[in-house]
């Protein structure tokens, strides 16, 4: 058995006048450096689930349905990290090919299978992409005609022409009708404009029509987060000024892919440091979450020689939560610099030091303190509840404490409180456990860096016993 708490149960005597000793139960957990494949943070799988094969070289495939792997009941990726996340991209086109008809299957499908491999679905419906078959549906291209202002070039459709602006956010509100909330879906882009959702070219939107198509998936998803592309100033200003949106790009580590002198300009030199802080969104990742995307891929990445630590570095300077490979092979020789990522990408929640009366009255009040830390660079966005358990031979209870990991940024984290006892609970010793737990099923969901879980996913504290 490994070692499970150091120095386990400690007597603490204490002096009030005549009044003497009450034994208390003193817990400091032993940190671990463990990977921790959690809730809404590591890496993405792209257009693919945990199992499933990767994409071959340095190519990808994006916005089209899904082409299902058949699985053979093995989660492990191979040359790839286990992953909590899984993204699909998909052209509108495909999911709304007639008029007010959707292909809802496509996305049950994604989220079911999502949920069957132990990750939730991150979701972008991109309004279009380059060529013909990945144009806007057909049935609004008849509308629309060839002819139009396109005023950038990543445009393939006039966003000014009311029939893109009326029914691309009839798409979006029904979209939320159906998904918004749903336990299995991550998070959804706030995609508008440019090709594959990417945003190009918002700037030039007319404040009418920029508001439109924002406002529709902020009415539409009020539960669900919300990721914006990093774009400008107009544009994500106005979507932060709606509600708590997170940010996303879609080039991480590019150091000079397109770089020609004299500038030699690069995303992430001379574009992402400074857009984070005019467009507004340096402290977004307080209450939503950032999620970045390779430039190429990670291999592109080393076959450059760029410098993978400084791109890692500046990742988690930005507070990311998520990152997408692409489902691309990780090199090998990137396997250290990965497991430092990945141990301080999004949140990692470490239990320092836990203390409660080793013994309560019956019916009493548990009381107790606890000092936790957050040695990642985000806090978790989801409202997974803090619980205590009481365990025996005779009676399990359960206690949810009053705490809101949202709230809970890197760093330091107090979290004092107590729990009643119920009449009918039996005098006797009880095992005493603790887990971020699940809002719906009530089953620890969030590991934390410590030692001592125990097979069903608690985290054991020691013994108390209840009686006189």
């Amino acid at each position: 058995m490994k070692r499970l708490l150091l120095p386990g149960i400690i007597t603490v005597f204490l002096f009030a006048g005549s009044v003497t000793a009450q034994e208390m139960l003193i817990v400091r957990p032993a940190e671990i450096d463990d990977v921790l494949v959690n809730p809404g943070i590591g890496f993405t799988t792209f257009q693919r689930f945990n199992g499933d094969s990767l994409n071959v070289g340095q190519r990808w495939t994006e916005g089209f349905p899904i082409e299902y792997q058949k699985f053979d009941g093995d989660l492990e990726n191979e040359f790839y990290p286990m992953t909590s996340i899984a993204y699909f991209r998909l052209y509108w086109r495909f999911l709304e090919p007639e008029k007010d008809g959707y292909r809802w299957d496509l996305i049950d499908m994604a989220l079911k299978t999502a949920a069957s491999r132990g990750q939730t679905l991150m979701l972008r419906i991109a309004p279009y992409g380059t060529g013909e078959e990945r144009d806007i549906p057909d049935w609004l291209r008849d509308m629309v005609g060839e002819s139009g202002k396109l005023l950038h070039s990543s445009w393939v459709v006039d966003p000014e022409h009311p029939c893109y602006v009326e029914h691309f956010t009839d798409m979006v509100r029904d979209l939320g009708k159906r998904y918004d909330g749903h336990p299995d879906m991550e998070s959804v882009d706030l995609a508008i404009v440019g090709f594959w959702g990417e945003g190009a070219g918002s700037d030039l939107l007319t404040e009418p029509t920029r508001r439109a198509l924002v406002d529709a998936y902020i009415e539409a998803f009020p539960t669900t987060d919300l990721v914006m592309l990093l774009t400008d100033e107009k544009t994500n200003g106005y979507g932060l000024s709606r509600r708590n949106v997170g940010w996303r790009v879609d080039c991480l580590g590019d150091l000079g892919f397109w770089a020609s002198p004299p500038s030699n300009w690069s995303h992430m030199s001379d574009y992402y440091p400074q857009t984070i802080v005019r467009t507004g969104m340096k402290d977004a990742w307080k209450t939503a979450p950032v999620s970045l995307e390779s430039c190429y891929t990670m291999n592109r990445w080393l076959a450059d020689g760029y410098d993978i630590d400084y791109i890692i570095d500046q990742s988690l300077k930005w507070h990311i939560s998520s990152f997408n490979n692409k489902s691309s092979p990780v090199p090998d020789q990137c396997g250290p610099q990965v497991k430092r990522w990945l141990n301080k990408m999004g949140y990692r929640f470490a239990l320092r030091r836990f203390s409660c009366p080793a013994t309560v009255g019956p019916h009493g009040k548990l009381t107790f303190e606890s000092w936790w830390e957050n040695k990642g660079v985000a806090p978790c966005y989801r409202p997974y509840p803090v619980a205590l358990r009481m365990t025996n031979g005779a009676r399990t209870e359960t206690f949810i404490l009053d705490a809101d990991i949202r709230e809970w940024l890197p760093g330091d984290i107090v979290l004092d409180g107590a729990v009643y006892l119920p009449y009918d609970l039996p005098e006797g010793s009880y095992d005493l456990d603790i887990a971020i737990i699940d809002t719906y099923t009530r089953e620890p969901r969030i590991k934390l860096a410590i030692e001592g879980r125990t097979p069903d996913g608690w985290y054991r504290l020691g013994e108390v016993t209840m009686g006189e």
